[in-house]
């Protein structure tokens, strides 16, 4: 039983399903509120200074805040609509992948990882509560490398591509402020613990490891025949043969005991 296996047994009750959806929505609502309230996103960023003063819910709404810096118009809109799709189709993909709790454990390190991060370096990153989307991209990414996304909605580009890109802007980033890499270490924690790092051991093992199945949705046709050699089954081989052996199980006609 492995660590996280110990740990999910006696904290099961954090798993939280879709953990990345719920905050998506929650950013995609004050993106609409502050359609009505324009200074909304500037009283649910981080400020320690009003922080010490009393204003304590700052240390963590600043996680959601969004001070409308992609714009109201109908770019901002759409942009901000892709990217609440996105974030549904990673918590579903990370999900499937490492289950509910261990991705729940994922997405709370990261938020932990940023409030400490805003303590220790205060107004260096506004709205860095999207490297929270940033960290599930690049495990994403880790996990389904060749799975494309359509670039300006016509280019088709694989997703390591895309997060290859987006570490040349954050190694730009800290050759201009040398603060930004505490701070990006704090705040992709999760992606480090979780992906980045047994990513790096397996390829250091040689490829060792227990291997990520392909992203894809679950066939919804239930398989009635399933060879016990080659684990060909009914679907996926509609015309193969298959047979009960003596033993009670069931082979392909390729493979029954003789």
């Amino acid at each position: 039983m492995t660590f996280l296996d110990r740990l999910e047994k006696r904290f099961g009750w954090l798993a939280f399903p879709g953990l990345l959806r719920y905050y998506a929505i929650f950013h995609g609502m004050v993106y609409v509120l502050q359609w009505f309230r324009p200074d909304l996103g500037k009283l649910l960023e981080f400020d320690l200074g009003r922080i010490m003063a009393g204003e304590v819910w700052r240390a963590v709404s600043f996680l959601i805040a969004s001070s409308g810096s992609i714009g109201s118009g109908v770019f901002g809109i759409l942009a901000t609509l892709f990217f609440i799709m996105v974030a549904f189709m990673m918590s579903d993909a990370l999900e499937e992948a490492w289950g509910v709790f261990r991705t729940t454990l994922f997405h709370l390190t990261g938020f932990l990882g940023l409030i400490l991060a805003n303590f220790l370096f205060p107004s260096l990153m506004p709205e860095s509560g999207t490297l929270i989307y940033g960290a599930a991209f690049f495990a994403f990414a880790t996990l389904f490398p060749k799975v494309e996304f359509l670039l300006f909605f016509i280019l088709p580009v694989q997703v390591r591509f895309l997060a290859w890109l987006n570490v040349g802007v954050w190694l730009l980033a800290v050759l201009r402020d040398w603060r930004m890499l505490p701070f990006l270490l704090l705040g992709y924690s999760g992606y480090l613990f979780f992906a980045g790092l047994p990513a790096l051991l397996r390829i250091r093992g040689g490829g060792l490891g227990a291997p990520v199945a392909p992203f894809r949705r679950k066939p919804e046709v239930e398989v009635f025949h399933n060879c016990e050699i080659c684990q060909r089954t009914d679907l996926s081989d509609p015309g193969l043969e298959f047979r009960v052996g003596p033993d009670g199980r069931e082979y392909c006609q390729d493979h029954v005991p003789q």
